[in-house]
């Protein structure tokens, strides 16, 4: 089956970091860009972050800037998301998602092939 899967989640106090990572399956991510968004309760989804199928470029959303860094590794068919500095307002859902696109303009609103299941951040004191 085709799938992405992310884990790295849990619970940590502000100020603290978490590495997500969003591991591929039965399809390779050489020629996706790789979305990072999120969805806290009550809220929609929200684009974190992009990176380019060559990884040569990225994006972030305004409110993580400086915090994240998404990376790929597409030798481990992984992309990661460094997360530093989080804030409880970081706490969501993360997911991944692929697309079968060059670059990540639009990354927000453009539709993707696959989507993780989810996993959750929470940052509490």
């Amino acid at each position: 089956q085709l799938q992405l899967v992310e884990s790295g989640g849990g619970l940590v106090q502000p100020g603290g970091s978490l590495r997500l990572s969003c591991a591929a399956s039965g399809f390779t991510l050489d020629y996706y860009i790789i979305g990072w968004f999120r969805q806290a309760p009550g809220k929609e989804r929200e684009g974190v972050s992009c990176i380019s199928s060559s990884g040569g470029s990225t994006n972030y959303a305004d409110s993580v800037k400086g915090r994240f860094t998404i990376s790929r590794d597409n030798a481990k068919n992984t992309v990661y998301l460094q997360m530093n500095n989080l804030k409880p307002e970081d706490t969501a859902v993360y997911y991944c998602a692929a697309g079968k696109y060059f670059g990540c303009t639009h990354y927000n609103s453009r539709p993707y092939d696959y989507w993780g299941q989810g996993t959750q951040v929470t940052v509490s004191s």
